[in-house]
């Protein structure tokens, strides 16, 4: 649980990203419902996918295969084996690399970021 000196600190850095993107959208004339639009459309392409390998390509099943899939099935993988479904879920997540708490950032996604690597040696 965290103390209420520590959520103080984190609702600080959460205001601090969020003026800090309010002022890069109007630097690009971005309105919020841009930022809505793209997401929902993300989600839907990631809806729409019958496909997806570890580094989170995606493919519909229509139309000519994206070269990741041409790669992999000429490497001997099977398509079945990149299906999105509730089997496909458990495997992929196993496969995907530590995550960074960007929450520890307060320029995350700013040329400021930076990445602490906490597992030295880790490959």
């Amino acid at each position: 649980m965290q103390s209420e000196a520590q959520l103080e600190m984190d609702e600080r850095k959460r205001e601090s990203i969020v003026a800090y993107l309010r002022r890069r959208m109007a630097e690009y004339g971005i309105e919020p419902e841009d930022v809505a639009a793209s997401m929902a459309a993300d989600a839907a392409q990631m809806r729409a996918a019958r496909y997806r390998d570890a580094a989170g390509h995606t493919w519909d099943g229509k139309g000519d295969a994206p070269r990741w899939v041409v790669q992999a099935t000429s490497a001997g993988q099977s398509l079945e084996h990149f299906a999105v479904g509730e089997a496909a879920e458990p495997e992929q997540q196993s496969v995907k690399a530590p995550s960074v708490d960007w929450r520890q950032d307060p320029f995350a996604g700013s040329r400021l970021a930076k990445v602490r690597t906490e597992h030295s040696g880790a490959a």
